[in-house]
């Protein structure tokens, strides 16, 4: 009797590598989430030259980042999962790795690296168009800020990844796992804030992201007050939300049938 040979782990991280760049989705929302960076860092470096409040070219980024971005990160890291549920995909993709728990590591193997790259590319794409079109405007960004921002980014965008991955899996729903993210990310924690909690509001995840992306001791540029931890705690938190998410997406996936 011949054994049944399988690709294991790398097996399916191969695989889902090749699904995933052969979608033409992810390549739309990656080059949309770098044309609105630049678009952004292009208007703000302008804006520098008459504003009022100057900024530093990895501000620039960071807000480009956030306002963004982020919401290209989160839809094509959204349709990695949902859209095999909307084709009929995902039957053949549990029938040929029947290990669900290693679909779910495969998939996050794929979004971990290249989310880290893009992030950490599109940031200092920029920082340096911000730099360049500011022509000496605003203020300077110092290398140990601009790799901060570089950096955090990076951590920030693939552990946003995985985070709407793990909705994704509960959900099985874009439009569901969409408003759930986002609603996590930006009208939580104002929500939040308004009912005089704010001391909540650095440990949500778009919040922790952006204290991630900034120098300890400096503002946050989004909620103007410094983070109450160094860039390193922020990322750990959206890796806790991360995780959470992805547990309970595992759950769900390994209880209820494709």
């Amino acid at each position: 009797m011949t054994a049944v040979r399988t690709g294991g782990v790398s097996g399916a991280v191969a695989a889902e590598w090749t699904k995933f760049w052969s979608v033409r989705a992810t390549w739309w929302c990656l080059i949309t989430g770098a044309a609105l960076m630049l678009g952004y860092s292009t208007l703000s470096g302008i804006a520098q030259r008459f504003d009022d409040n100057p900024e530093a070219a990895n501000t620039i980024a960071l807000g480009g980042g956030f306002y963004l971005t982020q919401f290209a990160v989160i839809a094509a890291a959204t349709l990695f999962v949902t859209s095999e549920y909307a084709s009929g995909g995902i039957r053949s993709t549990l029938l040929w790795t029947p290990v669900r728990s290693r679909v779910v590591l495969a998939k996050s193997s794929v979004l971990l690296p290249v989310f880290f790259v893009y992030g950490v590319v599109v940031s200092c794409a920029g920082m340096a168009l911000g730099s360049a079109v500011k022509s000496g405007h605003g203020l300077p960004a110092s290398f140990s800020a601009a790799f901060t921002t570089a950096s955090g980014m990076g951590g920030y965008f693939a552990l946003l990844g995985l985070l709407c991955t793990g909705v994704g899996w509960a959900l099985r729903s874009a439009a569901g796992t969409l408003v759930t993210v986002i609603v996590l990310l930006v009208p939580l924690p104002l929500i939040v804030a308004s009912l005089g909690l704010p001391e909540l509001v650095p440990y949500f995840p778009g919040i922790a992201g952006v204290n991630a992306m900034v120098e300890a001791g400096q503002p946050n540029p989004i909620t103007m007050a410094p983070a109450p931890y160094v860039p390193w705690v922020g990322l750990a938190i959206c890796a806790a939300w991360a995780g959470v998410a992805l547990v309970a997406g595992a759950a769900v996936l390994r209880r209820r049938d494709a």
